[in-house]
C-alpha cells in the first residue's frame, strides 16, 4: 500500500509524494481521508479478483505512512483482513520517519501490533545533525533515539533502520560515526543506501553546489560498511541490506525471488500471473477512478506482460542482487540450460576481476561486484553498456 504523504519533500527524493506538514489544510486532511477511502476499494476490488491468494507479507510504505491517524491505519489493516486470506504469522511493515512516531501514542503504538503489524522500517539515514539537515530531512538524531524507543516500548520486536552514505559534507569518519550510533540502538535489519541525484529533484538543480563525496570515497564507504556490519552480527543479505540472522525482510525477499505481488495506491507498481502494472502518479485521478467505476486501466502508465525471455532476465537481474547468487541446479530446472555454459565468458571475466565468486552450486557476487552490479547486469545481458574487469 502506497501512502504518498510526508511532512516534507527531501532535496534527494524522486518518489512520488506530496507535503503535508503537520499544520495541515482542511482540504488536505479531506484528501488523506479520501485517499484511505480509495486504497480500501481497491482492495475490494482486487480481494474479489484474487480470492484464493495467500497475504504472507504487506508493506505499507510512502511517503510517510506515519502521517496517517492510528485509526486511518487500522482501517486498513482491517479492510486487509476482510479481502485476503492473512495467515497470523504475516509479516506486516509500515514504514515510518522520525519526527511522526510521536504523533501516536505508547498505547496506540501497541494497538497498531496487536492488530498485525509486525514489523516497522524507519529512515534515520544518519546519526549526524548537520548531514541530516543537507539533506533536507526534518529531524535530528535525538529524534531516532526517541522514536526508536517508543517502539521498543509498545512492544515491535522487528525494527530496520535505514542509512544513508555519500551525503554532502560526509567524511568516512562521520559515516562510521553514524554506522556506530545506528548498530548501538541494536534493530534487527539494517538498510544501506547510496545517495544518487536523481533527475526533477531539488539535488539536481543545485547538483554543483553540493559538497559530495568522491566515487573512490563513495565505494569505500559501501566496502567496509560490508565488512563492519557484518562483524556486529548484521551479514549482508541483499545489495542494500543487512539483517540479524532470521530477521531478513521476508516483503523484500519476494520481490527478489521473482515472487508475485499486487501494489495499491497511487505510483504503486503489481506483478501477477505475468502481468506487470503500474498506476499513474496522480492521486487525484485515483480517487476519482476508485470513487466511479474501480477501472484503473486507463491510468497504467505501465501494462505489459513478462515473455519467457523477460522471466529469465529478470531472475538473473535479482537472484544476483541477493547474497546467495544464482543456483545452477535451480536455473536449469527454470530454464533447460546451463546458467554456467550460457555465461561462461562473462563468468570466468568477472571471477578473475574478483567481481563474482562461485561456491558449491551457486555463482554470486562479491561485495565488489554488488556495488557495480548495474553495469555487470548491463553487460552480462547485453542492454548496451560495459563493464571493464
Amino acid at each position: 500500500m502506497h501512502i504518498p504523504f510526508c511532512a516534507s519533500k527531501c532535496g534527494y527524493c524522486d518518489f512520488y509524494s506530496i507535503p503535508c506538514p503537520a499544520a495541515s489544510t482542511s482540504g488536505r486532511v479531506r484528501l488523506i481521508d479520501d485517499y484511505c477511502d480509495a486504497l480500501m476499494l481497491q482492495m475490494e476490488d482486487e480481494g474479489k479478483r484474487v480470492s484464493d491468494c495467500l497475504v504472507d507479507s504487506a508493506y505499507i510504505g510512502g511517503g510517510t505512512p506515519t502521517m496517517l491517524s492510528q485509526r486511518q491505519l487500522l482501517d486498513l489493516l482491517d479492510c486487509l483482513c476482510d479481502n485476503f486470506k492473512v495467515p497470523v504469522d504475516a509479516e506486516i511493515t509500515l514504514e515510518a520517519n522520525p519526527g511522526t512516531v510521536e504523533r501516536f501514542t505508547r498505547r496506540e503504538l501497541s494497538a497498531l501490533k496487536a492488530a498485525g503489524i509486525s514489523r516497522v522500517s524507519m529512515g534515520a539515514q544518519s546519526s549526524q545533525d548537520e548531514e541530516l539537515a543537507a539533506l533536507g530531512r526534518i529531524h535530528k538524531f535525538s529524534d531516532v533515539r526517541s522514536s526508536f524507543g517508543l517502539l521498543r516500548e509498545a512492544g515491535f520486536d522487528n525494527i530496520s533502520l535505514d542509512l544513508m552514505y555519500g551525503i554532502p559534507q560526509q567524511t568516512m569518519e562521520s559515516f562510521f560515526a553514524s554506522l556506530d550510533d545506528i548498530i548501538s540502538l541494536r534493530p534487527e535489519h539494517i538498510s544501506l543506501y547510496g545517495l544518487a541525484v536523481e533527475p526533477g529533484t531539488p539535488f539536481e538543480a543545485v547538483r554543483d553546489q553540493l559538497i559530495l563525496p568522491s566515487d573512490d570515497q563513495m565505494y569505500e564507504m559501501y566496502i567496509s560498511a560490508v565488512d563492519y556490519l557484518g562483524s556486529a552480527g548484521y551479514p549482508q543479505y541483499e545489495i542494500s541490506n543487512f539483517a540479524r540472522p532470521g530477521r531478513e525482510s521476508r516483503h523484500n525477499l519476494r520481490y527478489w525471488r521473482g515472487g508475485e505481488y499486487l501494489g495499491f495506491g497511487a505510483a504503486a507498481a503489481s506483478f501477477y500471473g505475468r502481468r506487470r502494472t503500474r498506476i499513474a502518479r496522480d492521486i487525484d485521478s485515483y480517487i476519482n477512478i476508485m470513487r466511479a467505476d474501480g477501472n484503473l486501466k486507463p491510468l497504467y502508465d505501465e501494462d505489459e506482460y513478462d515473455s519467457d525471455e523477460d522471466v529469465r532476465q529478470e531472475y538473473i537481474m535479482l537472484r544476483l542482487r541477493l547474497a546467495e547468487g544464482i543456483s545452477d541446479s535451480d536455473y536449469l530446472a527454470r530454464f533447460g540450460e546451463s546458467f554456467a555454459d550460457r555465461y561462461q565468458v562473462d563468468l570466468l571475466r568477472l571471477l578473475r576481476g574478483g567481481y563474482m565468486v562461485r561456491e558449491n552450486d551457486s555463482w554470486r557476487l562479491t561485495p565488489a561486484g554488488m556495488y557495480v552490479s548495474n553495469y555487470i547486469l548491463s553487460d552480462l545481458l547485453d542492454f548496451g553498456e560495459e563493464l571493464n574487469v
